[in-house]
């Protein structure tokens, strides 16, 4: 957007700049052309009184000296012409419609515009003759170094003055550019701060204009008040999630002090409600786990360098005991994330749930990448899009233990440690758990 208005106002600033500098040039290109004008208009008339008094005398002998000494002087040939065209003083200039216009008896009223590109030289003509009568006519072939070098200079100084111009609008422009749009470049870094997790991160209300200062300052407010209304939810849950342990465990307890009174036809009934008590506090936990990532607690920055292959030993058992392999790949050793390790379990307590006995899942870390690829049945594309979600379930594996909130905590993981979470369809089928470690990568 700065680029745009910059763009725009250079654009307004150079019309501007051109609208003063043009007419100003070309007023003082017209004024030096007819000051030249004036100045040998007069010398041609003075020749023409000198041709008609020789004419008229009979001999124009005193007129050659005259018109040679003055082509020395000024370095303009002059050419003197009775009415009949014939050549009585200095040399043929080569005057053609000048010359014509002037034995018909009117005199150079303008000369083509003087600039620093031409033209050399220009004619000036005057009839010579009284009372209405022409006797002849004079044509001066007037050079114009002198004039183009002046109109030059002034071009030049009007060009330097017009840069400077356009150089310092600019600058300002630019400045005014950037004081009325730093509120809306601090609106979108703190923004895209709040979107990355960061829920404190204010705008500072402190420079731009009024109007935007106070959209700024509501903007706080409302930030305040979102981050507020959030705070107050993740309290909510774990609060609650932390005061149903007590009763659900008492709970439990007080059922199984009622097994040995229990008929064998209760005994079914009472397994199913012990698994339904076990699947609530399951959940429970659960949500205690998301609140405590959402609220960025309870996890050390980073394990030590190898801290993947320690987590892959400890699920061997777990995996050999369901009858699936698990499979380290290529595994660099440098420290990772804390959160990382952590989603890294939940893709690998999903894959000992979902894949089948006999199934493979391969664990790899590279470049900064944790795949999780298994070649269990996999997700749909639509299922994968979905499945980040809380309580999100795959409708055909509904029997499968489990409260859905397992990868939406591995989001929440991911964003705390600014790592991305994505899943990917495994060929020829299967599941893909992705996590790229923009920290990990830096390193």
């Amino acid at each position: 957007m700065q680029r745009r208005l910059l763009v725009l106002q250079g654009l307004l600033i150079v019309c501007l700049v051109a609208a003063l500098a043009v007419p100003l040039a070309y007023a003082y290109a017209s004024h030096r052309t007819g000051q030249l004008l004036l100045a040998r208009r007069a010398d041609a008339t003075r020749f023409a009184e000198l041709a008609d008094r020789a004419l008229r005398e009979g001999g124009p002998s005193g007129l050659g000296a005259e018109v040679e000494r003055y082509a020395e002087v000024y370095g303009t040939a002059v050419e003197v012409r009775d009415r009949d065209g014939v050549l009585i003083a200095g040399r043929a200039v080569g005057g053609g419609a000048a010359l014509r216009r002037a034995l018909s008896g009117r005199t150079t009223a303008e000369l083509p515009l003087l600039t620093p590109g031409g033209p050399e030289t220009v004619l000036v003509a005057e009839p010579a003759g009284r009372d209405g009568q022409v006797s002849g006519a004079v044509v001066l072939r007037v050079p114009t170094a002198s004039a183009r070098r002046e109109v030059a200079v002034v071009w030049g100084a009007l060009a330097v003055g017009a840069v400077l111009a356009l150089a310092g609008s600019l600058a300002a422009a630019r400045r005014l550019a950037g004081w009325v749009l730093r509120p809306v470049a601090e609106l979108d870094a703190t923004t895209r701060e709040i979107a990355g997790g960061r829920l404190g991160a204010r705008v500072s209300t402190v420079r731009g204009p009024v109007e935007l200062r106070r959209l700024e300052e509501r903007f706080n407010a409302m930030a305040d008040a979102i981050s507020a209304a959030l705070e107050r939810q993740r309290a909510f849950v774990a609060d609650a999630s932390h005061e149903l342990r007590t009763p659900l465990t008492v709970l439990s307890l007080r059922l199984e002090n009622l097994e040995p009174y229990l008929t064998a036809d209760g005994q079914p009934e009472y397994a199913e409600t012990l698994a339904e008590l076990d699947r609530l506090a399951a959940l429970l936990e659960d949500l205690l786990a998301l609140a405590r990532v959402e609220a960025d607690a309870g996890l050390p920055e980073e394990v030590p360098a190898g801290g993947l292959l320690p987590r892959l030993a400890g699920w061997q058992e777990v995996y050999a005991a369901q009858g699936l392999t698990l499979e380290a790949g290529e595994v660099e050793e440098a420290p990772l994330p804390a959160a990382v390790g952590r989603i890294a379990d939940i893709a690998l307590d999903n894959a000992a749930k979902f894949v089948p006995p006999g199934g493979r899942v391969v664990v790899s870390l590279t470049g900064g990448v944790l795949r999780i690829a298994d070649d269990g049945p996999g997700l749909t594309e639509e299922e994968r899009a979905t499945a980040l979600g809380r309580f999100w379930r795959a409708p055909d594996r509904g029997n499968v233990p489990g409260s859905g909130l397992g990868l939406a905590i591995a989001a929440e993981l991911a964003r705390s440690c600014g790592a991305g979470l994505a899943l990917h369809g495994t060929r020829p089928h299967g599941l893909t758990v992705e996590v790229r470690t923009a920290q990990y990568t830096e390193r």
